[in-house]
């Protein structure tokens, strides 16, 4: 895949949306592009795996005719072979260059009020179809990955016209203008599409405000955190974002390795949900292969029936959010062993105990956390103590720039956790604060700095003014508090000043303003006029 195509595939993706931009907010018109994107996708993908299927009796999966009985013998046996590879099936009717071909001559003829064109309307025949992807998996293994995963996508919505005839003629125009692009789902071994959609979503985020930090993180954040949590790894058993979001925190770490097992995650928006679960699938994510759940993480965990534990863990949880910490969490295996919750008011202690529940004896968990879990007292402080002192948790504080998030200008940190730490006799603090560059309102972490950041971590480097290794006995000393500047020193002093030197320049100064005043004295004199002063 080369750059070029790459970037026109982005290119194109893009302007479809212009034909919604200005009918409705970002999130509104990401779910219609997003969602017909990933339509296009399941088919062309069924398209191509039914070919195969069909190719030693020289058919093609367009070629069958569904109403003859020799025709039903065949889409009934690519309908199997479908639901076992691909999870989920679809008639050669129900193709997305079908209802694109119909739904084009709706935007290529003249129409008015008058002649409303319905022969040409593909509303109901989307519906059926969308229904029928969800239906085609009802008791088979990948029930659960592709229930209601088309639910936002509302086909009457007043937004995409006033009228019938025009919200038909919206639809039309988007699903033809995404019919003529070639996904390129040939190649294999590309994953330009995936990319196209990963590129989507971090745009779309950019335009959702506050909203985005829902379900994106940005990408600089996201490489950090997986490359750190796939250290000296090249296969991962599996790995886990409780609050995933998006997806694009699990992808990224897959970017990383050669090979993941599996891919666990937990969303609480439904929204989101969704659209984790279409961005594992387009990316090539087998619906054996990941497990990602709807729920609240903290008060209604769905993954500790399995008891899983994780290889990698990756985590951007919602800063300082509140949660029940109901009296019967005392007693739960998450937050149990420490003596105390942490505060109604702020969340973040709860989802690293969360996380740690879930870690692999030999894991790396590597979460974006707010600077308060830092320093903050109280049952905090107690955690934190608890987690240095008797679990010897901790492995690297890593300190980020402000205004690298959507929506909140924040400063952050990464908290790196490990259960059996290779060097266990202190604590990596990293301060990258200060490094990045100024790209309008936004910082941005470059290339540069996140290698800094990830090669700093790795060789546990002492860099002055940059990273220093605390020992546990300075941090005890520190009363467990991990706030960034009282272990790493970014103090610049200011050049000392020659107070002499600069008393002898205004002597100087003065003198010059003196005989210029004399000067100008002499020419007024000599135009008899009045001096200025």
């Amino acid at each position: 895949m080369s750059e070029e195509q790459k970037k026109l595939l982005e290119k194109q993706l893009w302007a479809i949306a212009n034909l919604l931009r200005g009918k409705m907010d970002a999130d509104d018109y990401r779910n219609y592009i997003l969602g017909f994107i990933f339509f296009k996708y399941l088919s062309e993908k069924l398209h191509i795996y039914a070919n195969k299927i069909l190719a030693p009796d020289n058919l093609t999966y367009e070629q069958l005719d569904e109403n003859s009985d020799n025709g039903k013998v065949y889409v009934e046996a690519v309908k199997k072979a479908c639901i076992k590879e691909l999870g989920y099936f679809l008639k050669p009717s129900e193709l997305f260059t079908s209802i694109a071909q119909k739904g084009n001559n709706l935007s290529v003829i003249v129409t008015n009020d008058n002649d409303e064109a319905t022969q040409f309307f593909i509303i109901e025949d989307l519906e059926r179809i969308l229904t029928n992807i969800e239906q085609s998996t009802m008791g088979t293994e990948s029930e659960d990955d592709f229930v209601k995963l088309f639910e936002d996508l509302d086909l009457t919505s007043g937004k995409l016209g006033r009228t019938v005839k025009a919200q038909n003629e919206t639809i039309a125009k988007i699903i033809t203008h995404l019919d003529a692009i070639d996904f390129q789902l040939e190649d294999t071994e590309s994953d330009l599409l995936g990319d196209a959609y990963e590129y989507l979503i971090g745009e779309f985020a950019s335009r959702a405000g506050k909203k985005a930090g829902e379900f994106y993180t940005p990408q600089e954040v996201s490489t950090i955190l997986a490359k750190i949590v796939t250290t000296r790894k090249k296969r991962l058993k599996s790995v886990y974002d409780p609050t995933c979001g998006s997806g694009s925190l699990l992808l990224r770490v897959a970017k990383e390795v050669d090979d993941v097992g599996m891919f666990y995650g937990q969303e609480l928006n439904r929204t989101t949900y969704n659209l984790a679960r279409m961005n594992m699938i387009l990316h090539g994510v087998n619906y054996r292969e990941f497990d990602i759940k709807q729920e609240d993480t903290l008060e209604e965990p769905q993954h500790m029936a399995i008891d899983l534990k994780a290889e990698a863990i990756v985590a951007n949880p919602p800063f300082s959010a509140k949660w029940s910490a109901k009296g019967i969490f005392s007693t739960d295996d998450r937050f149990s062993q420490y003596g105390k919750l942490a505060p109604k008011t702020k969340a973040d202690f709860a989802f690293v105990q969360h996380m740690i529940h879930h870690l692999d004896e030999n894991g790396i968990m590597a979460t974006v956390l707010p600077h308060g879990v830092l320093f903050r007292g109280s049952s905090e402080a107690h955690i934190r103590r608890y987690l240095i002192e008797d679990r010897n948790y901790i492995d690297a504080v890593i300190g980020l720039p402000a205004n690298i998030f959507f929506g909140t200008g924040i400063p952050t940190c990464i908290l790196v956790i490990k259960k059996c730490r290779e060097v266990n006799e202190d604590v990596l603090f990293i301060d990258a604060s200060n490094h990045f560059e100024k790209q309008g309102k936004d910082n941005k972490l470059l290339p540069s700095h996140i290698d800094d950041i990830v090669d700093t971590y790795t060789n546990r480097e002492v860099i002055d003014k940059y990273s220093y290794r605390a020992t546990l006995q300075e941090i005890a000393d520190n009363d467990y508090n991990l706030n960034i500047p009282r272990y790493v020193d970014t103090f610049e002093e200011e050049e000392s000043i020659d107070v002499n030197a600069v008393a002898e320049e205004i002597k100087a100064l003065d003198i010059e303003i003196a005989e210029t005043d004399i000067r100008i004295a002499l020419h007024c004199n000599e135009l008899n006029i009045k001096t200025p002063f």
